[in-house]
């Protein structure tokens, strides 16, 4: 069983509202199945990767994901260090897998352009 930790209500709101668009929210349930680069996200999503970056930096800023820096790529995940984590996945939880989009980029041979 997840821990409960209190969080202060602007926080839920913005998490909220950051995970009230469907690109945001599905790049969640993505990096809660497994950690992607962001030309993996401007694949899945057939978006500029400017508009891909925006979107990861507001879920970063807001300590929904983090990001690590392998060479001249940055490889983002959810923060579980965050005392966000345990709301953030208890909502993606109740969504559907999105697994087929990281399964389409290994087939197509995608997941590997960055790496």
């Amino acid at each position: 069983m997840m821990e409960r930790t209190a969080i202060d209500l602007e926080s839920v709101a913005n998490v909220f509202k950051l995970l009230g668009d469907k690109t945001r929210l599905t790049m969640a349930k993505i990096l809660d199945e497994d950690e992607c680069c962001v030309c993996e996200f401007v694949e899945i999503f057939q978006m500029s990767q400017p508009a891909i970056s925006q979107h990861l930096r507001k879920l970063r800023d807001a300590g929904v994901v983090k990001e690590e820096r392998r060479g001249q790529w940055i490889y983002y995940s959810l923060n579980q260090a965050s005392n966000l984590y345990p709301f953030v996945k208890q909502i993606l939880q109740t969504l559907p897998d999105q697994g087929d989009k990281l399964r389409v980029l290994d087939k197509s041979g995608a997941r590997i352009t960055c790496c």
